[in-house]
């Protein structure tokens, strides 16, 4: 029996649909392109309320789990640091400039149990949602202490949001 043909089409397919999944991420990110950069940490910062090592798991439209931030770096999962601080946050995720969100940017912190394509144990994961310029996102962190990390948000802010 001849095998070829059939790996041939499944190549092909495979190959169509990675082709596809580029030029989607590609018009996501322009899409995007009119959010402004992350703010950079000012120079002078409070004493530290909370340093934590987590995993950045995401940044996606508030409200929208499933709508990725694509552009300034909020792409990819990976390692980050947080550092919660009396003038906001602080998140230095890794091979990027760290990142500041601002306390008056944050308008509610909370506990998720999934986004994107990540599913964790019961609010497993934290969040801030805040504003990047006119869009109101949310920044999804797996930390190991999650309950600390979220006692400590809670210091900036005290509203908190549930997602889903």
């Amino acid at each position: 029996m001849d095998r070829t043909m059939p790996v041939v089409v499944i190549v092909v397919v495979v190959a169509l649909v990675f082709v596809g999944l580029a030029f989607a991420w590609r018009a996501r990110r322009r899409r995007q392109a009119e959010l402004p950069a992350l703010a950079t940490p000012p120079a002078s910062l409070g004493a530290p309320v909370l340093v934590d090592d987590v995993f950045y798991v995401a940044t996606t439209v508030a409200e929208h789990p499933t709508d990725r931030i694509a552009v300034h770096g909020l792409g990819f999962r990976s390692r980050a640091g947080v550092v919660v601080i009396p003038e906001g946050v602080v998140l230095s995720i890794a091979g990027e400039p760290d990142a500041f969100i601002p306390r008056e940017a944050i308008s509610g912190i909370g506990r998720a149990t999934w986004t994107i394509d990540r599913v964790v144990g019961r609010d497993g994961l934290a969040f801030v949602r805040w504003a990047l310029g006119d869009t109101v996102v949310d920044t999804y962190l797996k930390s190991s202490d999650p309950d600390a990390l979220v006692a400590a948000l809670t210091t900036l802010t005290p509203a908190t949001k549930e997602a889903s």
